[in-house]
């Protein structure tokens, strides 16, 4: 019972819409209905700036981080794996929005921070080269969705947590497909 509640917990977390909050409390605005309307940093960035899409990155980092803590710390072997799950997949349906949120790739790098943290160095230091040289935050995010399994597999992690890398690689890059379409037909937004 204890490892339901857990899950159920994490998954409250990861319902926490950050970017709708900060977006609300500093910008005064929906951020649900300004630019592509996605509740994500990127979108906070490109209506409210960088340093209110930094805060709002910095709390839905927060989210994956924390769901991961309690995985490890309160939970048996499988909870290290469905806690940072559920805050995944909270963060991409909320209840708090009616299911309608992110992409997961704030909270995915808080589960990683936590888990992998040189992964995650490599892979924010391969983020902000793609980004740095393609212009595109989408192609960022699915180049390093894409890689984070096999960061896992090559840095022999256990089973639990490569599959759940391999888990969060999908809703990162399943909430991408429309950034991945305008990839391939070259009408994405850049920064």
């Amino acid at each position: 019972m204890q490892g339901v509640l857990l899950v159920l917990l994490s998954y409250l977390i990861g319902s926490i819409p950050f970017s709708y909050i900060v977006s609300h409390y500093m910008g005064g605005v929906d951020i649900r209905v300004k630019g592509s309307g996605n509740v994500g940093a990127t979108n906070v960035m490109r209506n409210l700036g960088i340093k209110v899409a930094l805060l709002a990155f910095a709390l839905d980092l927060l989210k994956g981080f924390a769901a991961a803590w309690i995985g490890f710390n309160f939970g048996g072997p499988w909870l290290v794996l469905l806690c940072p799950a559920a805050a995944i997949i909270g963060h991409c349906y909320p209840l708090f929005l009616r299911f309608k949120g992110g992409k997961a790739v704030a909270t995915t790098a808080g589960v990683v921070l936590y888990l992998s943290p040189w992964i995650f160095i490599i892979l924010v230091l391969a983020f902000l080269a793609v980004v740095f040289i393609s212009r595109y935050v989408s192609l960022g995010s699915v180049v390093i969705a894409s890689a984070l399994p096999f960061m896992g597999i090559l840095f022999h992690y256990d089973v639990k947590t490569v599959l759940l890398y391999f888990l969060a690689a999908a809703f990162v890059l399943i909430r991408h497909r429309e950034n991945i379409i305008r990839l391939r037909q070259g009408n994405e937004s850049k920064i």
